[in-house]
């Protein structure tokens, strides 16, 4: 028979990972050439009833890095203005600095050894996450550089949708269209979406 999982230790539950929810608003689709402009993590973890929760999060908006390219029609779907004097943006790198010590301070926390990035099409996130940090040379990321949890993968499992509006509706986890592309906002819905799926397969 083998080992049951461990669903109230967070370090042993993923196998030393610690599962941290990345939400992205970007200038457009290609890693390279788009800007990011705002990132959001929001961390999870167990509670005293055993239940994986949503524990703690970050969020900020970030400067266009120079020469990026900003496809006009991203920036309607999003509603963000790159240059808007009240957005209190930060550069990119100081923008990754705060992102990975966010992250970095959370695994210390929990004796994890690696961060896996999750998100609804996970890879679109880690990719510019990854690109931006070798931009700014920054040598290493707290992220795993491949590995992700997929939100959408996970909802098509469990739900049969891969939209993050359709399946949070399914999930009864509720989605306001008014809300969504704010990084912040979709980290969270991300975040209680995961938890949910994780939460609901423990108890199978």
């Amino acid at each position: 028979m083998a080992n049951p999982i461990n669903t109230k230790n967070i370090s042993r539950r993923f196998d030393g990972y610690l599962p941290v929810v990345i939400d992205i608003e970007t200038s457009g689709v290609d890693y390279q050439k788009n800007a990011i402009l705002e990132i959001a993590a929001v961390l999870v973890n167990y509670d005293e009833n055993g239940s994986l929760t949503p524990a703690g999060d970050f969020a900020c908006h970030v400067t266009p890095f120079e020469g990026a390219r900003l496809d006009e029609a991203a920036l309607q779907i999003t509603g963000i203005d790159p240059f808007h004097p009240f957005r209190f943006d930060i550069s990119e790198h100081d923008a990754l600095t705060q992102l990975f010590q966010f992250v970095e301070q959370a695994l210390k926390q929990t004796h994890c050894r690696r961060a896996v990035l999750v998100g609804h099409n996970a890879h679109f996130d880690l990719s510019f996450i990854l690109h931006a940090a070798k931009r700014c040379k920054f040598k290493t990321t707290p992220f795993h550089a491949f590995t992700v949890f997929d939100t959408a993968t996970l909802s098509g499992l469990a739900f049969g949708k891969t939209v993050l509006a359709k399946a949070l509706r399914v999930a009864k986890l509720g989605f306001d269209k008014d809300e969504a592309h704010s990084a912040i906002y979709d980290a969270k819905q991300t975040a209680a979406l995961f938890c949910h799926i994780v939460n609901g397969f423990s108890k199978r």
